[in-house]
């Protein structure tokens, strides 16, 4: 990447949300701890410093050491970023009489100053703080204010440094757009060129470079990630590229035919391997979800290294790791909570002996529908849903066997199906359905039941990190509803979820 800007982050929840905006100018970023700061390169063309949830008044509170940063490059400090830099720099940041939280006006704004350029008075802004800073340095001045926050932001004289204490990165910031622009444009000098053809262009390059002659073997899952990966790598170095697609047993309706005829139409060098016996051995009788999912990672490394192995001189193991899943391994204070073991972080075990290549592994999964579009992949690929590793071995709670799995198929395949007819696909970021471990009362003609239940899931979101549930039709929800009660048998009830991820998260396990 021949430019970039440094975001440091001090553990704030809008951190990837920054580096989102940013690349929506076609400017390539990277995040990094506050506490691991790279050496500022003449690539590095600016630093923004994020929020952060601790109080820059708490002992132990995360720091920085300003001087690797001023004079060196622009800045621009968000929230605790600016609060931080003004107590450092000889100011006073005391707790806020009114806990700032939510919408406010901009009441000044010097439209003089690079920052604020065509930022309107009484622009919206989102605040999201309880401290805020009462007196700042005296080489500090103030360029924006709020009816109650005097200082909204503010610049450092003689130097290319700023600080606001608002959110512009979020879109209840009317024109947060504008101030970005304004600083990693206009301040920061960046020329706007990191676009899909010149991602795949650079990256085919350097996978040329990396591998040479090397032979490449990679797990193929049917989602976008390790499908887009494969293409790249197949660019790169053709037949080289051994790909392997794994039928667990845990798919949807007929996908791993479906999937393996789509990848063999694309030209890729794939074999399809049948598994699911392995997989339902090693899933009976497991009802915890964390062990259903270490029991699937293990068979599939055994299956996955005995097809390796028939592939004589392999050195490389290729992975569809994207750029939230990097972020998310390194923690800003320590490691975070697991809330469930993820698939595709860690690669393969040491005995293997492979070197692992992750092309993809600085963007996110929005950015890589883009190069997958851009490198000619089918919509059905492109645009598909995120579908779990683990498969509906995590939306069958309870143990796994082939029947349930089959009747969860048969349900899902309806709604799927059903979204896509209805033109709804396209408006819901994920789908599916859940095999819920109770049965109900129900009544089919004249005669009792006592059968299954399943749970319709749907979601809206950007890249998964927070969702909302879909408000699809009611009509359409209840035509599903009677179709899956009428065609699936042990199935007489169905539920919608209407959580929300925070507090739920997508998938039930």
């Amino acid at each position: 990447m021949s430019e970039q800007i440094l975001i440091l982050d001090f553990g704030s929840q809008y951190t990837q949300l920054i580096a989102r905006r940013v690349r929506e100018l076609n400017v390539y970023c990277e995040i990094h701890p506050f506490n691991k700061i790279p050496p500022i390169t003449d690539d590095i063309k600016g630093v923004i410093l994020s929020g952060s949830p601790s109080s820059v008044r708490e002992e132990g509170s995360p720091d920085v050491d300003f001087s690797l940063l001023r004079n060196k490059v622009p800045v621009l400090a968000v929230c605790y970023g600016a609060q931080l830099m003004a107590q450092k720099g000889g100011g006073k940041v005391l707790p806020s009489e009114i806990r700032e939280y939510g919408r406010a006006k901009l009441a000044k704004v010097d439209t003089h100053d690079y920052l604020m350029k065509e930022i309107t008075v009484n622009s919206q802004v989102w605040m999201s703080h309880s401290d805020t800073i009462s007196t700042l340095p005296a080489d500090f001045k103030v360029i924006a204010s709020t009816p109650t926050v005097a200082v909204a932001a503010y610049k450092i004289d003689n130097e290319p440094t700023y600080g606001i204490q608002f959110h512009p990165e979020v879109t209840h910031s009317l024109e947060g757009k504008t101030i970005l622009r304004n600083f990693v444009v206009h301040i920061c000098a960046c020329s706007q060129d990191w676009t899909p053809d010149i991602f795949i262009e650079s990256t085919i390059a350097s996978l040329q470079d990396k591998l040479q002659d090397d032979k490449v073997v990679l797990g193929l899952s049917g989602g976008v990630d390790s499908s887009v990966a494969a293409v790249l790598i197949d660019q790169a170095i053709g037949k080289n590229l051994h790909c392997i697609f794994v039928d667990n047993g845990l798919l949807r309706k007929n996908e791993f035919q479906l999937v393996l005829d789509s990848y063999k139409e694309m030209g890729l060098n794939v074999k399809g391997v049948d598994a699911k016996a392995k997989f339902y051995h090693a899933l009976a009788g497991l009802t915890d979800p964390e062990q259903k999912r270490k029991a699937i990672g293990k068979v599939f490394i055994d299956v996955f290294d005995e097809e390796a192995e028939k592939i004589q001189g392999v050195r490389w193991l290729a992975q569809g790791t994207i750029y939230p899943d990097v972020i998310e391994s390194v923690s800003v204070k320590g490691p975070s909570a697991t809330i469930k073991s993820h698939h595709n972080v860690g690669g393969l075990p040491a005995y293997m002996n492979l070197k692992v290549v992750e092309p993809l592994n600085s963007l996110f999964k929005d950015e890589v529908r883009l190069v997958g579009k851009t490198l000619g992949i089918k919509e059905t690929i492109i645009g598909r849903h995120p579908f779990p590793g683990p498969g509906l071995a995590i939306r069958i709670l309870g143990d796994i066997t082939a029947e349930k799995v089959r009747t969860l198929q048969e349900v899902d395949d309806i709604f799927i199906t059903g979204l896509k007819t209805a033109g709804l696909y396209d408006q819901v970021w994920q789908a599916g359905a859940m095999l819920l471990p109770i049965q109900s009362v129900g009544v089919m003609g004249d005669e009792r039941t006592y059968e299954g239940v399943v749970s319709l899931r749907a979601v809206t979101s950007v890249d998964g990190m927070t969702a909302d549930w879909s408000h699809l039709p009611y009509d359409f929800l209840g035509d599903i509803s009677n179709e899956i009660i009428n065609k699936v048998k042990g199935v007489n009830r169905v539920v919608y979820d209407i959580s929300s991820k925070p507090p739920a998260t997508i998938e039930w396990e």
